[in-house]
Parts: structure tokens; C-alpha cells; sequence
């Protein structure tokens, strides 16, 4: 998909949001594929037992879900571990930082965005396999997730991983406490009220570099 769609942008001089359109577009192809084959009906995965939570500073926790936290930190300090102290990781965030100086030393940008986008994937399938043990599975969920790591990488600073971290913490732990004091219903709007706050007040985000909009 890489080189059938992003790397043929990329030679016509696309920018990121080009690529990030094309990103959504390819979503939704994705998703009404899905609904074709599969139907509209919700999937679930009875591959664990559901077990009685945990009560944990008032709230819930189900054995699964302390599986998922665990994991995505260990995932985590594995990433971090990968792009600091690997000859590829450190390739990654030169052409990050500057493709044409990465050129000039001798790195390819090319197979830089190609195993990005290996990576990538192979962090996302890890997240597509916590989401469908947690939740039941619904042919658009994935234009839903997607716009909610949207709004966190916002929140937390685009191009930070720190911040898009941090991010996804303050929208989560936002929504899901807000609810104790509203509706429900209302969760969408809690941390799309927050991500507006944000892109009044502190586009950047919270660890996003002072350029663009907040200049």
C-alpha cells in the first residue's frame, strides 16, 4: 500500500494533510469492503472468559483490561527503546526531523517511509487485537478510532510521541471520568469539547513544538 498509493503522492509533491486525507479515504474503501463481505451486524470474540473486574479507586477494571495497560507499556518502552537506540530508529527520526539532510548522509527516505510503514502497521494490528478482545467489533469502528488518535495526538502535540501519548491519556481518562457526572451519551462530546479547547487556546498541544498556528 505504501508503494501503491503514499510513495506515488509523495513523487507528486503531496504534503502531509494530502497524505492524511488519502489516509482516511483508503479508511473508509477499507471499512465498506469490510461491510460487504461481513455485513453490518456486531462481531463478537469469545476467545476469553469474561471475568468479574477489580474495584480499583472507584472504578472497574476487568483482568483483560490490565492485560491491554501492561502490554501497551511494555509495547511501549520496546518502541521507545527501538527509535533511540537503533541504526533504524535513528534513521527514522532524522528523515522525521529533515529528509533532504538524511539524504545528503546517505539515507534512503524511501525505505525509511517503507519501514515506517512496517512499523506501524505491526503497532496498529498489536491495537486492533487489544480493541477486539475489549469491545465488539462493528464494521466503521476504525474511522472511529481513528478520529479519536486524532484528536489525542492533537491534545498531546503533533509529531511528539511523548504527546500523543500523553494525549490519549488526558482524552481517555477525561471521558471516562466526565461520565460519571453526565450522560453517557455525552462521552463523544466531552473529548471533542477538549480537543476544541485545545485548538483555541494551545494548537500546538501540550508537548507539540512552537511553529505554525501558535506562532
Amino acid at each position: 500500500m505504501n508503494n501503491l498509493i503514499y510513495k506515488q503522492l509523495r513523487i507528486r509533491g503531496a504534503n502531509n494533510v494530502i497524505l492524511l486525507i488519502a489516509s482516511f479515504a483508503l479508511l473508509i474503501m477499507f471499512e465498506s469492503v469490510i461491510l460487504i463481505l461481513f455485513g453490518a451486524d456486531v462481531k463478537v470474540i469469545e476467545f476469553l472468559k469474561i471475568e468479574k473486574g477489580f474495584q480499583f479507586l472507584g472504578a472497574v477494571i476487568t483482568p483483560l483490561q490490565i492485560f491491554i495497560v501492561l502490554s501497551s507499556i511494555v509495547l511501549f518502552f520496546l518502541f521507545f527503546i527501538f527509535m533511540k537506540k537503533t541504526k533504524l530508529g535513528k534513521a527514522m527520526r532524522a528523515v522525521s526531523d529533515n529528509p533532504e539532510v538524511a539524504q545528503i548522509v546517505g539515507i534512503s527516505p524511501e525505505k525509511i517511509y517503507l519501514w515506517s510503514f512496517v512499523v506501524g502497521s505491526l503497532i496498529a494490528g498489536f491495537a486492533a487485537v487489544f480493541i477486539s478482545l475489549e469491545q465488539n467489533l462493528r464494521p466503521m469502528i476504525g474511522a472511529e478510532i481513528m478520529v479519536k488518535s486524532f484528536a489525542a495526538a492533537i491534545i498531546g502535540g503533533i509529531g511528539s510521541v511523548p504527546g500523543a501519548i500523553l494525549g490519549s491519556l488526558v482524552l481517555g481518562f477525561s471521558e471516562n471520568y466526565g461520565i460519571w457526572f453526565i450522560d453517557s451519551g455525552y462521552k463523544d462530546a466531552i473529548g471533542f469539547g477538549i480537543l476544541l479547547v485545545f485548538l483555541i487556546f494551545r494548537p500546538r498541544g501540550i508537548l507539540g513544538l512552537k511553529k505554525g498556528l501558535d506562532e
